[in-house]
């Protein structure tokens, strides 16, 4: 089966790096043009390029989609609606949205102050907001649309100190189930992807932080996974394309773990 998004436009936050960039490619490689954004220009210009190499890789060196970039940082209410302003100015529309900018963070909850807990909510929960609340009233017209909200597992299962985390996810896994009743009418579909240990920039960092050598904490990390491995972004990006074309046409709603069975919670 091919999954094709020809004709699509979409718009991806956080896709400089990790999930949000290996979004962007399959979406691009399947036909798509792209809008990422992210707070650092540098890294959005070797993202783009990034992104165009690994979509023509992917894709065969058949006809692709077109990438931009817009830097922004999506806590903030006005490069919000620059994102989504220069998106539909490049494009004309926006057919789907992926909400996936944010990084975990986690602490014992006495310590988490009301800005921390702020911090998170605007960069996960109302950047979601925001940014559907621009790109729905064209997908309602249109009566075609796709929202993808990028969650993690914690929002179904949540662990002891994963504030705030956690709980910005839950919210973002409510506001999905929401959104998805009040677009079915529209054929917008929302859904929700949530992810559990993907191979990414974030553990990179944490085993330099542990001071662990990356090969060394990916094993750790994969002892407690059914599959026996972390997952590649790539996996999760497959997942979110198909989400994203008419060959998911029949689901909406939905909080889909993808996360080689490690979470508890269906």
């Amino acid at each position: 089966m091919e999954i094709s998004l020809h004709g699509r436009s979409a718009i991806v936050t956080g896709g400089s790096k990790g999930l949000g960039l290996a979004i962007a490619t399959q979406f691009v490689a399947s036909g798509a043009n792209v809008v990422i954004a992210a707070r650092g220009p540098e890294a959005l210009e070797s993202a783009a390029k990034a992104i165009s190499d690994g979509a023509a890789t992917v894709s065969g060196g058949n006809a692709r989609g077109r990438i931009i970039t817009v830097a922004g940082d999506v806590a903030k209410a006005a490069d919000i609606k620059r994102i989504h302003a220069e998106a539909t100015k490049a494009f004309g529309q926006v057919d789907i949205l992926v909400n996936n900018a944010g990084v975990s963070r986690s602490g014992a909850f006495e310590t988490l102050t009301d800005e921390r807990m702020q911090e998170d909510l605007d960069q996960k929960l109302f950047a979601a907001i925001r940014l559907t609340r621009l790109a729905w009233p064209q997908m309602k017209e249109r009566r075609w649309g796709r929202v993808i909200n990028v969650l993690n597992i914690g929002a179904k299962a949540p662990r002891a100190a994963s504030a705030p985390t956690s709980i910005s996810r839950a919210a973002g896994m409510a506001l999905t189930k929401v959104l998805a009743g009040e677009g079915a009418a529209f054929n917008i579909l929302v859904n929700a992807l949530l992810v559990g240990l993907i191979d990414s920039d974030q553990h990179v960092q944490a085993a330099a932080k542990a001071n662990i050598p990356y090969a060394d904490f990916m094993a750790q990390r994969a002892k407690a996974i059914p599959l026996g491995r972390m997952g590649k972004a790539e996996e999760f990006a497959k997942v979110a394309c198909f989400l994203a074309s008419d060959a998911g046409s029949y689901i909406t709603g939905t909080a889909l773990n993808v996360d080689g069975g490690s979470s508890p919670v269906l």
